[in-house]
Parts: C-alpha cells; sequence; structure tokens
C-alpha cells in the first residue's frame, strides 16, 4: 500500500505546469532565460520581473513560464514556501508575423487611427500595428 501512495504522489507532482503568451511578432535568436526564478509561497509572491526592454530592441515575441520536475521537488522540499521557476523571454526580430501597418502623424487623429486598426483586425482576423510617425 505505501509503495502504491508513493507511486501515486510522485506520479502527480512530476507533472510539469507550462504556460506561453505570445505577441504575434516574428521571434529571433535572441532568449533571456531565468531558470530558478525565486518565487514564495506557491507562487504568492511572484519571481522578479524580467527586464528584457534593454535587450529586447524589438519587443518581446514569447514569455513562457515553467514548474519543472526539479522546480517543484524543491517547492515540495520546502513545503511551497521556495517556490522556483523557469522563465524564458524570446525577443523579436522586428517584423509582425502577417500583421498590417498603420501610421498616424504627429499631428493626426490617433483615436481615429486605432479605430481603424481595431477594424482591420477584426475584419482580417490579424495583427494590426499602430506607429507614430
Amino acid at each position: 500500500m505505501r509503495v502504491l501512495l508513493s507511486v501515486i504522489i510522485l506520479i502527480t507532482v512530476s507533472g510539469c505546469y507550462h504556460a506561453t503568451v505570445t505577441t504575434g511578432l516574428e521571434p529571433s535568436a535572441r532568449v533571456i532565460e531565468q531558470p530558478f526564478a525565486v518565487g514564495w509561497i506557491y507562487g504568492l509572491v511572484p519571481p522578479k520581473t524580467v527586464e528584457a526592454a534593454d535587450e529586447c530592441d524589438n519587443g518581446v515575441a514569447m514569455v513562457e513560464t515553467q514548474l519543472s520536475f526539479v522546480n517543484q521537488l524543491v517547492s515540495f522540499i520546502t513545503f511551497g514556501i521556495f517556490t522556483p521557476m523557469h522563465i524564458k523571454v524570446t525577443c523579436a526580430s522586428g517584423s509582425a508575423m502577417g500583421a498590417a501597418d498603420i501610421k498616424v502623424d504627429a499631428d493626426g487623429d490617433a483615436r481615429s487611427a486605432f479605430q481603424q486598426a481595431a477594424d482591420l483586425a477584426v475584419q482580417e482576423d490579424r495583427p494590426v500595428a499602430v506607429a507614430m510617425r
């Protein structure tokens, strides 16, 4: 019975949590990783923000967070007080994947440009970038 319970517990805690957020920008080869980002109390106190603005000149294409087996093992050993997380940020190459661009002059009407961008995005089911000239 103890062996069965041990196997069930091991299988339960071995599952990995993984979340991915994409922005619609084309990913580049530049990646920022923090394999052991420090979190506390089952993640209620999250890890420090990854400062990607200085390293990703064209913005961020994708952010992935994961609780690997090792991360979960450390959390289990510390009774959830110390909860490390693997964070991976992929920088953008600068071009949107199939995105349309709407340019707004400095003296132009930004509100109508954003309305036009929203309408176009819904119509064509793709991202639309709005840029100031």
